[in-house]
């Protein structure tokens, strides 16, 4: 199963709730506390996402943190990128063939390069404003069954 991280959950929950009030200032004690996550995880989501452009860090007694640009010009594949490193779903798509032992003989690498390139647009095309913005119908989803070897579907 393909998922991201804790962090990177956190991260998104984190940007949502500032996403609907961009002008104001958060600090990572009371987002934690409105969001039920563990303060130390969200202090350092925090400062991995002002280190990744996405939040500034504001000193003092009306300090705390804010996002560095409007939520419309923040996409999901940037936080995930801010909190995971780059979209790729093998590492000779992340880090090119060299890194391959058998780049020789694999077939599959331009297929993975495809599937890499269109998960990011995708991700890419949704905005941390369409984040912060609640559903507007049940969301489900039903990932297609297929058979494996050995197991019957």
């Amino acid at each position: 199963m393909l998922r991201i991280n804790r962090e990177t959950d956190y991260g998104i929950v984190i940007l949502s709730a500032m996403a609907r009030s961009p002008g104001e200032r958060f600090n990572a004690s009371q987002l934690a506390a409105a969001h039920g996550l563990p303060q130390p995880m969200a202090s350092k989501v925090m400062k991995q996402l002002v280190h990744a452009g996405l939040l500034r860090s504001y000193r003092g007694a009306k300090g705390g943190y804010g996002l560095l640009r409007s939520p419309e010009e923040i996409s999901v594949a940037q936080i995930i990128e801010a909190l995971e490193g780059p979209i790729a779903f093998t590492e000779c798509v992340e880090d090119g063939t060299g890194s391959c032992d058998h780049v020789d003989g694999c077939t599959a690498g331009g297929i993975w390069s495809r599937v890499s390139a269109a998960v990011y647009q995708a991700l890419h095309g949704v905005t941390l404003a369409e984040m912060a913005r609640p559903a507007e119908y049940p969301v489900t989803f039903e990932p297609a069954r297929t058979a494996r070897a050995g197991r019957a579907s």
